[in-house]
């Protein structure tokens, strides 16, 4: 088995290899190692590295799997964590050059997890400060990279995560989104990524962020993120909103296609711009899906989802601003200067108008559970352009002037529905372009089957970056 091999094997392929003894944890691990040694200095996705701990956990997997008894299928798997995400040992960065850097004295519950489960947590992922935006730089790493073209960005606040697994630096990772920040870099890296249900996959310690938060999977394939879901989504005491547990297993039934499926098909909240590209690749995943035998229709988006935006932002801030409680004046210099900038508009946001948001909220999520009483999914483009150039917080406009509406991923953060990003097929610009599938509450595992489905009837590909 080649060392090419081993870094672009997806996790289920890995298990598969260790299986069959055709490869080892410990050949995977070195693989991996190796090509993060080469190719991290050109996209940054790796703020640490923790090679001898893995290598240490890599061996222990290798005897399990060499005495017929792996904790899950993922054991052995090397996965790295968002710098957002507690990890004992790591520090607690958040991006910032204001936190202490203080060693975790615990996992957090999604990396407690995946080490129960056997995999080999081996690198730390780069995020913007606090995750508060959707680019990845930050005043202590610099500009993470993407895979596809070093000019561009992977997206974020995962765009770390994001940049690794499309990299081959590992075939999973765990990111955080709170806006759309495991689908924004997913879809801009190529990748499948999965916001679960609110409290679906318990979360500790909570985000600033309430529970517009949550913790995901971020894989190259559909398969792997159902087999991240089943040991993320195991219940943790420390989460204080979880989701009512639920006994599944999100591989079974991951096959089983979409015949018969109604799905309403919104190409467009509101008046934005869409790239023709982004267009194209959605009607094309559109098309494939009636050919697959569900019955695909236009919609119009609840009218109450029209101020999704203004009601994200009230909610995002106001969050925010608590930063400038935490720090001392004299250190709000330190912050990324947009930061700063929006926590300031949050602090001086009033009751009224965080209360009034907290209301349109409420409208926005029961509209939302109505459309879904007549569409078993309803699917979009996960974000309306294409990777734009690093350095920027927000893509230009066909006027010049910054696109503030590029993105379709916060709403379903206000209404807590789960929502997966999936590749298209690539179109003629060469980049990925990601289709948002959405489904009613605690249906995770619907939109994990309708991403299979059209995942196995196209043909995918990975950027090639030489090591």
């Amino acid at each position: 088995m080649s060392v090419a091999d081993l870094t672009s094997a997806n996790a289920a392929e890995l298990s598969a290899l260790y299986r069959s003894k055709a490869a080892s944890p410990v050949e995977a691990m070195t693989a991996i190692l190796a090509r993060a040694e080469a190719v991290n200095p050109r996209i940054n996705a790796l703020t640490l590295v923790d090679a001898e701990a893995a290598l240490a956990a890599a061996r222990e997997s290798e005897a399990r799997w060499g005495a017929g008894e792996p904790r899950s299928p993922l054991d052995g798997v090397p996965v790295s964590i968002k710098e957002l995400i507690r990890t004992k040992g790591w520090p607690q960065t958040m991006g910032s050059r204001l936190t202490d850097k203080a060693a975790a004295s615990e996992d957090a519950p999604a990396v407690a997890r995946l080490r129960e489960a056997g995999s080999v947590v081996y690198a730390q992922n780069t995020s913007p400060e606090y995750g508060f935006k959707g680019v990845t730089d930050s005043p202590l790493h610099g500009i993470t990279r993407n895979p596809w073209n070093l000019d561009l960005t992977p997206g974020g606040s995962s765009g770390g995560s994001g940049a690794a697994v499309a990299a081959g630096l590992g075939p999973l990772a765990v990111g955080t989104d709170g806006g759309g920040s495991v689908r924004i870099p997913s879809a801009f890296c190529g990748l499948v990524g999965l916001k679960a249900t609110y409290g679906r996959i318990p979360a500790w310690p909570p985000s600033m962020h309430g529970d517009l938060a949550n913790t995901g999977p971020m894989t190259r394939t559909s398969l792997d993120c159902a087999l991240m879901l089943n040991q993320m989504s195991r219940p943790d005491p420390r989460d204080p909103f979880p989701a009512q547990p639920e006994d599944k297993d999100y591989t079974v039934g991951l096959g089983d296609g979409v015949k018969g499926l109604k799905i309403g098909l919104i190409m467009k909240f509101g008046d934005v711009f869409l790239d023709p590209a982004v267009e194209a690749g959605v009607t094309a995943a559109a098309k494939t899906l009636e050919e697959l035998g569900a019955i695909v229709a236009p919609i119009a988006s609840p009218t109450s989802s029209a101020d999704a935006g203004r009601v994200f932002v009230v909610h995002w801030f106001s969050a925010l601003q608590r930063l400038l409680q935490l720090y001392p004046a004299e250190q709000h210099a330190q912050f990324d200067p947009q930061l700063l900038q929006n926590a300031r508009v949050g602090e001086a946001y009033s009751v009224q108008t965080l209360v009034d948001a907290m209301v349109a909220r409420r409208e926005m999520s029961t509209a939302w559970n109505l459309l879904f009483t007549s569409y078993d999914l309803v699917i979009s483009p996960t974000l309306n352009v294409l990777p734009f150039a690093v350095g920027q917080p927000f893509p230009g406009g066909p006027d010049g002037a910054p696109n503030y509406g590029w993105s379709n991923t916060a709403l379903f953060n206000l209404t807590r529905h789960p929502a997966i990003t999936t590749p298209t097929a690539l179109g003629p610009s060469g980049l990925p372009v990601g289709l948002q599938i959405v489904a009613a509450h605690y249906r995770d595992d619907l939109v994990l089957r309708a991403s299979a489905a059209l995942e196995a009837a196209q043909s995918r590909t990975f950027p090639v970056l030489p090591a």
